[in-house]
Order: C-alpha cells, then structure tokens, then sequence
C-alpha cells in the first residue's frame, strides 16, 4: 500500500516521501497516529507547503545559531575560584560554573553545550570548546584566577 508520510519514521522516510508499506501497518500503525496520509494531490500539496515551511524555519534557526557562534567566539571570560599558593584549586571549576560566566557574559548557553574533557583544578587561561548545536561550536578562552585578586 503506498502512503505519503506526513512526518519523519525512522527506517521507513522523510516526511512528504511515498513509500510502499504493508497494508497492516499502514492501516493499524501509521495512519491511526498520523505520521502518514493518503497520496492524494491535496495531501502532497499540503505536506509539500509543510516541508517548505519547516526548512525556512530551519534555515532561520542555523542563522541565529551561526551568529551566536560569531558573538561567542573567542570570547574572554573570568572565573574566580580558591586557591592555594601554587595555584591549586580547592575544588574544580566544572562546565556549570563556565555556563554561568557566559550567561552573566549575556550568551544564552546551558552546562550540556560546555565541553570540557575533565573538570579544571589550577589557576590559568584555558581554551574551552562550546558546542551549541552539531556543526556549530565556538572556543572561548577561559581564565581562572584566584578569588582574592
């Protein structure tokens, strides 16, 4: 039976794609929860309008994410943390610290999208790679200095 798929299914389409499927499935499975509809022009039409629709909002949201990757990049931020004499941290500086910096720094960024292999533990300058979408990362430079300076 061929359905035209009005939304993604895993191993099976995209959505606006026809494909050819098991009468049982498309009856029981696909058509009861609306991921697919019947071929007809109104339908592809409809879908068609739906796909244009999502790729422009697509495309409007890799530009507002390409331009916060432009702000972010290679920005400077400063945390304070305590610190012995050699330069030690009691405790870590950890990716919910530097989001916290970035977001008084006015970047809209949460503790998932900080990548940091292990937590920080010593007073430097830091290159901290933020991944806010697949594709779309920024280095910033991070430099932690002792609470008392």
């Amino acid at each position: 039976m061929k359905v035209l798929l009005a939304s993604d299914v895993k191993n099976l389409g995209q959505a606006g794609d026809i494909v050819n499927v098991k009468e049982g499935y498309a009856r029981n499975y696909l058509l009861p929860k609306r991921l697919a509809v019947t071929p007809t022009a109104g339908n592809i039409a409809r879908i068609e309008e739906d796909r244009k629709k999502r790729e422009a909002s697509a495309a409007a949201h890799r530009q507002r994410l390409g331009a916060a990757v432009a702000a972010l990049e290679g920005a400077s931020i400063t945390v304070k943390a305590k610190a012995n004499e050699e330069g030690h941290l009691f405790g870590s500086v950890t990716e919910k610290e530097i989001a916290e910096a970035l977001r008084a720094a006015g970047h809209q960024v949460v503790e998932a999208q900080v990548l940091l292999a292990e937590p920080i533990r010593q007073l430097d300058r830091f290159r901290v790679p933020v991944r806010l979408a697949d594709g779309f990362e920024a280095t910033i430079d991070l430099w932690i200095v002792p609470e008392d300076a």
